[in-house]
Formats: structure tokens, sequence, C-alpha cells
């Protein structure tokens, strides 16, 4: 449909005049940022550059239509909307290219992202929320194209969440659902599968979702018409346009150096999402890159002159700015003052951040250079530390690595010495080291007194008559007594909600709590995922399930590159406290037994990974993390449900430690250690090796990020000396990680007589059937053989050949 061409509020023509002048200003400002940053990055003061100069307009556009409580998830060319907005000004800009780590001069992530990534503070010091619908909000940006998309469903589900349901707390959260999620993307990334998933998603559910696509017509050096069919996202997809008898999307194809259709165009996109909660596509087209992708190449090497200079002609900054002239609204000499001022104030604001970054690592050079002066006056390598030192000094602008780097090289000439100067070098090495490297590293896990590791345990506790039934019971009760407890707690997947999930763990709580709460999705675990990270942003309690373990490699990326970085990459400043519910380990087939936790635990660093033996554990596990505020993968097993457990009488109440290993039989002759539904197998095994004479110690490992935060495995291995670790992950994976933590981190090493052994699946995925289990992952007999192997080799006279 063609944008409506009357404004929402009736101004006069000084206000109108004073709103537009104050745009351009922004425009202009943001433009400069954007020139002198690649200067800075050619210059080698910065590492790289990647800016939004191009996309100045339709951003003003955007920023103009944008409210109190509104969340953006956009990409890096949206720095002139995060200016209009006030969310960042040129020095800020300046401080985010530099990489300097003070929160409070870059407030994005304190250096940790490279400029461009865009973030706005939802937590307070002591992490509790701050009132997010008197703030204008953005959510961390990452660098993976269609990254953002993903979380932008959640954020917008949100508000319909606010609106429809009733008993929530939504006084720092929503306005009735009034919010409106906005995304950003560039168009050659709408060829991403994570954006046709969000958007058919969007589609279904009807979310206030305004979705902008800035249109330069290329992706890097490839042109649109090796991206997108007909060269047109908005062609494309016009099978999502709403009519009268179907919902979908309402769809506005605007150009990006048409100031007035901009800002025409953007505030029906507003008041259609906010008002009636439908989700809008904006496709901007005639957009530029006047400096190319980013500072790594230059676009006139892919682009034809013709081309160039109808971006040189077609600027949106210069068409708004001969627009600006024909209305007078300004005059040709006062934009001339007014860019002339603006060049002088973001030079000097790139000039002040970038001595705000220099300045305390220069007052550390002449520390150290004191420091060194003095240990080489009492070496006998003087001269050695003397040329470390004038090679410091050479360095006129010093990085932190420069410092620590010069120091640690002087220290090796000071071997064997004991001088005070030598002492006084180490304590300003250890202070410098101890006070830099949290700068780069903190924050992967919370670091408040909520954090889950710090929560007391609390045992299940059974009444005098004992009830055994199915593990999914145990499962089903407690989910029940959660979401009683907790109104803003919600579950949502495929076959979750009208069936109560296919394993039956959630029966009949659909009926109890509504189909907004326990609900039903789409085959499409990226965007599940996503939701529940949105939903977490917004102050929510998500469960996103993943029916089966092997499926979460769809969702793998958003996961790791979103949800397990965010509090990292904000430095604390956002929290999304998604618990991941999924069921997997042993069952029958290559698509349905996989436990592939070697690269889950590598590549989802800033999640907790928690690996139940049956569903009592998993239970606690969900009331542990509820009291929390921190993500988590929970991997039920898949072949427990059936099994008999003793149902608890505390549900929604006993709490599974995060952590902490469970020793389940004593003994003193090797430690075995397994988790998850090969346990039971471990545990049968145990048994029978003490018809043999062998007397093994069985732990479950229960948490495998972190895992054994006490080291109790160090106090068995005391008593056992002997190591086996029996995972059904492949050779290498999640086996070769334990065997790290214990023999390294805890030193275990120290205490062994045998070497320490792994038993994993083979290298290939599970074959199908019984046979294909027993042949393909630990069996019973693969591991009483092991343990008797290891014990054999110790102790050939009482342990003799087997086979």
């Amino acid at each position: 449909m063609k944008p409506d061409s009357h404004t929402s509020n009736d101004i006069s023509f000084n206000d109108f005049q004073s709103q537009i002048l104050k745009d351009y200003e922004v425009a202009v400002t943001s433009r400069e940022c954007s020139l002198l940053g690649r200067r800075e990055v050619l210059s080698g003061k910065a590492k790289f550059g990647i800016f939004g100069d191009g996309k100045e307009l339709p951003q003003l556009a955007m920023a103009r239509a944008f409210q109190d409580g509104d969340f953006r998830s956009g990409y890096y060319r949206d720095q002139t909307f995060m200016m209009a907005l006030d969310l960042m000004g040129p020095k800020e800009f300046f401080h985010g290219l530099y990489a300097t780590t003070d929160i409070e001069k870059e407030p994005m992530s304190a250096g940790r992202q490279m400029g461009g990534h865009f973030v706005t503070h939802s937590l307070n010091e002591d992490g509790t929320w701050k009132n997010l619908t008197k703030q204008k909000n953005s959510s961390a940006d990452i660098s993976c194209t269609a990254g953002q998309m993903p979380r932008l469903l959640g954020l917008a589900q949100a508000s319909k969440i606010y609106r429809n349901l009733d008993g929530l707390g939504q006084t720092n959260f929503s306005d009735n659902g009034n919010e409106v999620a906005w995304g950003t993307i560039g168009n050659a990334s709408t060829s991403e599968g994570h954006f046709f998933e969000t958007l058919n998603a969007a589609g279904v559910m009807q979310v206030p979702m305004v979705m902008c696509v800035w249109d330069d017509a290329y992706g890097i050096s490839v042109p649109a018409e090796f991206h997108t069919t007909k060269g047109d996202i908005s062609e494309v997809l016009k099978g999502l346009q709403r009519d009268e008898d179907n919902d979908g999307y309402e769809i506005l194809k605007v150009k990006g150096w048409d100031y007035t259709a901009l800002i025409h165009a953007f505030e029906n996109a507003s008041d259609i999402a906010r008002e009636n909660h439908i989700p809008v596509l904006i496709h901007v087209t005639e957009l530029t890159q006047p400096q190319g992708h980013s500072t790594s190449g230059s676009h006139e090497r892919y682009k034809s002159e013709e081309r160039l200079e109808w971006e040189r002609d077609n600027d949106c900054n210069k068409r708004f700015r001969e627009w600006v002239i024909e209305n007078g609204i300004s005059t040709e000499q006062e934009l001339k003052n007014l860019e002339r001022e603006i060049k002088q104030k973001v030079r000097a604001a790139k000039k002040e951040a970038w001595a705000e970054f220099l300045k305390p690592h220069i007052d550390a050079k002449k520390q150290l250079v004191s420091l060194l002066e003095g240990a080489a006056s009492k070496s006998p390598n003087r001269t050695f530390i003397s040329k470390v030192k004038n090679d410091l000094i050479a360095i006129e602008e010093p990085l932190k690595k420069d410092l620590a780097s010069k120091a640690r090289t002087a220290l090796r000439y000071l071997l064997g010495e004991t001088t005070q100067e030598k002492q006084e070098l180490q304590k300003w090495i250890a202070a410098f080291l101890d006070t830099t490297y949290p700068k780069y590293s903190s924050h992967l896990y919370s670091e408040l007194p909520t954090n889950a590791t710090k929560l007391e345990s609390l045992e299940p506790f059974y009444a005098d008559t004992i009830e055994e039934v199915d593990g999914r019971v145990i499962l089903r009760d407690n989910f029940d007594a959660l979401f009683e407890k907790y109104p803003e707690a919600m579950v949502f997947g495929e076959d979750t909600g009208n069936i109560g999930d296919v394993n039956q763990g959630l029966e009949g709580l659909q009926k109890k709590y509504g189909s907004l709460r326990i609900s039903d999705t789409g085959i499409r675990e990226t965007t599940i995922i996503g939701q529940g990270i949105g939903l977490a942003l917004r102050g929510l309690r998500p469960i996103a399930e993943i029916q089966y373990l092997d499926y979460i490699l769809y969702g793998l990326q958003t996961l790791s590159d979103d949800l397990a970085t965010l509090l990292y990459r904000t430095v604390g400043k956002q929290k999304a406290p998604l618990i991941v519910r999924t069921r997997g380990h042993r069952l029958e087939g290559i698509w349905h037994s996989g436990s592939p936790m070697g690269g889950l635990i590598h590549l989802l660093r800033g999640m907790y990974i928690l690996v139940p033996r049956n569903m009592t554990q998993a239970a606690g596990f969900y009331n542990t993390l509820m009291k929390s505020d921190e993500p988590a993968l929970v991997i039920e097993s898949l072949n427990g449900y059936r099994l008999k457990e003793k149902k608890p009488s505390n549900l929604g109440e006993f709490c599974t430690p995060i952590g902490v290993v469970e020793t389940l039989k004593e003994g003193k002759d090797i430690t075995l250690l397994s988790y998850g539904s090969t346990l039971r197998i471990v545990e049968k095994v145990a048994h029978e090796l003490v018809e043999v004479g062998i007397d093994a110690e069985v732990i479950d490992a229960q948490s495998l990020l972190p895992f054994d935060l006490k080291h109790d495995l160090l106090k068995s291995l005391k008593k056992t000396n002997r190591l086996l670790i029996i995972d059904e992950d492949v050779p290498g994976g999640c086996s070769a990680y334990l065997m790290q933590e214990i023999i390294e981190k805890q030193g275990g090493y120290q205490y062994l007589d045998s070497a320490p052994q792994t038993l994993t699946a083979k290298a290939h995925r599970p074959a199908y059937a019984s046979d294909g289990d027993y042949f393909s992952k630990p069996n019973a007999e693969d591991v009483f053989e092991k343990v008797y192997e290891i014990m054999r080799e110790a102790d050939p006279g009482s342990f003799p050949k087997l086979r």
C-alpha cells in the first residue's frame, strides 16, 4: 500500500522548522562521525569501522515514531537512530571505535564489541530491572547477519502477552502492551533463513513488529539480483500482505531519500502495529553507501562509474539538504554555517575521546617506566631491561597490551634476583593484570548474589506413604506448581500446548493456564529460541521447548551468538533468563538419540548446561532456575519419562544444586563418572563389579556448565586413585572436557595410580533400533570390561585376563 500523506499531529511552522533542522543536524553529525571514523581506522587508531552513512534519513524517521517502552533489534548501521534519540553522542561513538573499556564512556559494550553495535541499559547496578516503559530500549546487537531477527519476534510477542494476560506485574515492562518492537536489517541479509522464519512466525502470531529493510541494492560487492528473487524483497513478500479475509502484514515501500514520505510511512507503521498488533514491513529503497561496506575495502572496485555517480546524486543527506532549501526551511548560508559548527563539534568530540582513551594508559606507562628504571639500576641485566624500557618510551600512544607485554618481558631478565625493585615491579604487574583482565572477561555468568550456583539446595521431601509414578508425572505436577507460583512463567514449543508435549510432561496445563502461557508453535527452532530471548528481555520468564536435542542444532547460532553472550557483551547491563527445555540421550536412531554435548558445552559458554539423570532431578533444576535469573539448557533423559520414580511432596519447591555432583554409590577402587541416561547403565554395572571384587564409586555429573564447583571428584580420586569417564558423546567430546576439568583444573593427576580413561560412543551417529544403540554407544558389557581392564593392569594377579 502507499503511505498516507497526513501527519499524526498538526504543528506550527516554527515547530515544524525546528524539528526538520534538528533532524538535519543529527544527519550531518552522524555522517561526519562516519567520515572521521573511517580516517581513524585508516590511521591505525581504531581497528575496524562499519558505519551508517547513507542510511541517515530512514533512521531519523524511525526515531521520530519510536516511543518510550519500544524496543529495537537492529544491526550495525543504526548510529543515526541512536543519535536521534540521544542514546549516543559523537564522543561515545568514538569511544566505541577505540574500544574504551570504561562503561561510562563507552556504554554500548565497554569495548567488547566493535563500534556500531548498540545497546541500552535495562538493569540497575544491583541487577534489578529499570523501568523499561520510561526509556527507549535497544537490545544488544550482534554482527551475525540476520542474527537480530529471532529475538525481535519475542520482543514483539511480549507486548501481546502483556496486553492479553491478566495477573502480570507490568509496571516496569509494559503499558498494556502498547510497545512496538522495531527491527532493522540490510537488504542482502534478508536472504538469510532467520529473516524468513521470523517474518513467517510474526505473521502467524500477529505481533506488534515493524521490520525495516535498508536497501542500498548491494550486499558488500554482490548486487541485489544475486540475493533476492526479482531483486526486490517487498515484491517477494507480497504474499504476506493482509487482506479483508486473511491476517498478514502491512507492507510499505518508500524511497530512502524522500524525507516527508519516510516520516509518513514510519508514523503509519507505528500506529498500525501499536494499536492493532499487526506486523508491518517497511522496505526502504534507493539508499546509498558512500564509503562502501566497511573500512576493509573500497566500493569503487565493484560499482560502475554510473552507479557511483547515481549514489552521489541521490545521497539521502544531499537530497534532504536540497529539500530543506527548496522549501524555505533554511538557506544555503545558514546550512553551511551549521555544517561548519557540526564538523568542529565532531572533531572536538573525537579529540576528547582519544585523549580520554589514552590517559589511563599514559599514566600507567609513566609508572612502569619508573619501575623499569629502578629494576635496571640494581640488575646485572640492566642493558636488556633498559632496552625494554626505551622501547616502551618510544610508544607514544600505548595500549594495555603494550604495557603488559613490556612489563612481563622485563621480568624475565630479573630471574633469581631478590631486590626490592624487582618486588615492586612484580606487584605492579599483578595489580595491572588483576584490574585489566576483568575488563575483558567479566560477566560471562551473573556476578550477583542471585547467581544460581549460590542458591541453597533443597532436598525433595517424601510423605509417609510413598507414591511411585511415571517420571513425566513428576515433571507435569512440578510445572503445574511453577506456573501457579510464577504468573510471568510461560512455555512454548512444537506440540507443547494442546497435547502437553510429546512425552506428556505438560499434560492438561494449557487447559488450566490458557494458550498464551502454554502454547504451541510452528516447526521453527531458531525463532522458538528467539521468542524466549525477546520475552526474557522484557521481564517475562519463558521456557522454550525444543522437541529433541538433535533439533537444537537448528537454533544453535541464536543460542551461541545471542543468548550465551548477552550478559558478557553488555557487561551485565542486559539479561535474558531463558530456560531452554529439551530431551535427548539414548533412544534409537541417528536423529533422535544424539548427545552432541561436546559441541554444546563449548559453544554455549555463558549458559548453564544441566543433564539430570531422572525427572525428579530435572524438576529440581527448573525450580532452582526460576529462583535465579540466568539462561540455561536442561536436557531431560528421553528414555526416562515412563520409568517409575518416588513422587516428592514439595513439588515446585525442592532445588537441585547447579555445579554440584552427586555420589550415588560409595567405593574405594575406582571412580566412575557419567550423567544422563548412561548413568543408569553405570549404576547397574557397579553392583555387578562387586561380584568380581571391584568396589567402584559412582558419581553423577548432573551439571556440565558449570562442573563440580566443590571439587568432589578430587576428593573421590584421593580415595580411589583411578578414574573412568563414561559418556555417550563422540570420542574427544564431553568426556575430554570433563577430563580436563578433573585432571588439569582440579589437579587430579597427582592422585592417580592408573592412567585416567574415557569410554565414549563411536565416532559416528548412533544407528537405529536396539542393536544400533548397543553397538554405537557404551553398553553394560563395555563398562564392565573397561573397568576390569583398568584394575587388571594395576593387579593382574587378582584380575586374570577376561577375553
